[in-house]
């Protein structure tokens, strides 16, 4: 990449295999200005036809910028788009449209040159301003300099973490340092305790907490805790809190403890019989589905409160696809569900580290009350006394998780589990999947909670990958 001095107003040319790589690239670029010339629209229009990742991605683009043009009049396209952020500054989106562009001097028509071609127009146009092409072609790029037009490669491309995209469900305050206030320290309220039928609750009367919503984890410590509790209701001078049941020593979920207040506040969820959905997000390792099976377990085979386990998740492979599978609808289904078969065997192992979970009459026990689904067969249907596992959501559109949620008969729990870094499908991010739909529409709903995990239980070795991969 070749050095050049910027100014403090800098218009950024957007090549089309920057969209194509992200097609997020537009909200990338802070305070400042996006420019997209005729010939990318021209190059997205050819790629859209097809069912290939490329095709798709393209499509993605375009429905992106046609949510943006569709909010405003043609004089605002003319001055720029402002492109909506949920924090900063932000810039404004552009079209380059030259009627009467000259070729380059000695150079063939092609798409790049013509990029070339106005993004020179346009520095001419803009002496003002820092007039930069962004490219992932490294030839285009040499082109570039050899032309004396300062051109960058596409750099901010970055994994998106649960807590970029949706709520963290949790507020936690820990004491730090020796000013610190902590919870009540920090809260401007009076407190009237009351307890009814084994339950123990908070009123509170002052000002609320901004950031505090219905459905909601209020803690005042991540792992030694002394209180927990989940926000049952909530005004602008008012909230009704509820103390958690502790799952961390004594009380355990089918053999299952907690190790922090996050896992203890997912496990009351899970039990809670007014909570009608659960989402749980977080990175991998961080016990998602482990927690998620043992109280499904509990519930349906100890405590008789569902008469099944539905497990299901989108079939997508996270490299190339193996082609089509011969069998039945659970044989098909068998190679999507290694997380499943995984902690089962972890689930049913005894204090000698023996699991149970190849034993034929246990996975005939299990079995019967247990069904692996696809999500493609679940429409029409409706499922009464179920508790419905919905893994891998973040793979799901908005559209398919609304049609697996409102499957949702009678006395039936469905608990969404997903991470937004780990999206396979290759036409939707981190902002645009189903479970990050999910949780915003849901988010003051009174029977929904959402908790984002944060501790990897996995291994030293995960946790690293995570951190620095």
């Amino acid at each position: 990449m070749v050095r050049f001095d910027k100014k403090a107003t800098r218009l950024y040319v957007l090549d089309t295999n920057v969209l194509i790589h992200d097609p997020t690239a537009l909200y990338h670029f802070d305070e400042h200005d996006v420019v997209i010339p005729m010939t990318v629209l021209e190059e997205l229009d050819k790629h859209k036809n097809g069912i290939r990742e490329i095709a798709r991605t393209a499509r993605q683009i375009i429905r992106a910028l046609s949510d943006l043009t569709n909010q405003v009049d043609f004089q605002e396209i003319q001055q720029g788009i402002l492109i909506p952020k949920l924090s900063g500054e932000t810039g404004r989106l552009r079209f380059l449209c030259y009627q009467d562009l000259k070729p380059l001097d000695n150079m063939e028509d092609s798409p790049d040159n013509r990029i070339l071609a106005e993004t020179c127009r346009l520095r001419e146009e803009r002496p003002d301003a820092s007039v930069v092409l962004v490219t992932k072609d490294i030839n285009l790029r040499v082109k570039a300099a050899a032309l004396k037009v300062p051109v960058e490669d596409y750099l901010n491309d970055r994994v998106f973490s649960d807590s970029d995209t949706m709520i963290e469900g949790a507020k936690v305050y820990v004491p730090v340092g020796l000013d610190a206030k902590g919870l009540w320290g920090s809260l401007n309220v009076e407190v009237k305790v009351e307890r009814l039928e084994n339950h123990t609750f908070y009123q509170l009367s002052g000002i609320m907490p901004h950031d505090w919503h219905v459905g909601m984890l209020v803690s005042d410590g991540e792992n030694g805790a002394e209180f927990e509790a989940i926000v049952r209701e909530l005004g602008p001078s008012s909230a009704r809190l509820e103390l958690l049941t502790n799952y961390r020593h004594h009380t355990g979920v089918w053999g299952v403890h907690a190790h922090d207040s996050r896992q203890n506040f997912t496990f009351n969820l899970l039990m809670d019989p007014e909570i009608d959905l659960v989402t749980i997000a977080g990175n991998a390792g961080t016990g998602k589905t482990f927690m998620t099976l043992a109280a499904a377990f509990q519930q349906t085979l100890d405590f008789k409160q569902f008469e099944r386990i539905v497990f299901t998740r989108v079939p997508v492979p996270m490299g190339e696809d193996i082609g089509f599978l011969p069998g039945t609808e659970e044989e098909k289904m068998s190679p999507w569900m290694g997380a499943f078969h995984d902690n089962m065997d972890n689930l049913l192992r005894n204090d000698d580290g023996e699991s149970s979970w190849d034993n034929d009459a246990t996975r005939s026990l299990i079995g019967s009350r247990v069904q692996i689904r696809s999500p493609g067969f679940m429409r029409g249907r409706t499922l009464n006394d179920t508790f419905l596992i919905i893994d891998e959501a973040q793979n799901f559109t908005p559209k398919q998780l609304k049609s697996l949620v409102t499957r949702a008969g009678r006395n039936t729990k469905i608990v969404c589990l997903g991470n937004v870094g780990q999206i396979d499908t290759p036409y939707l991010t981190a902002n645009t999947c189903g479970m990050a739909a999910v949780v915003e529409r849901f988010r003051d709903w009174p029977h929904a909670g959402h908790i984002t995990l944060t501790s990897v239980e996995r291994s030293r070795l995960a946790l690293a990958a995570e951190e620095l991969l």
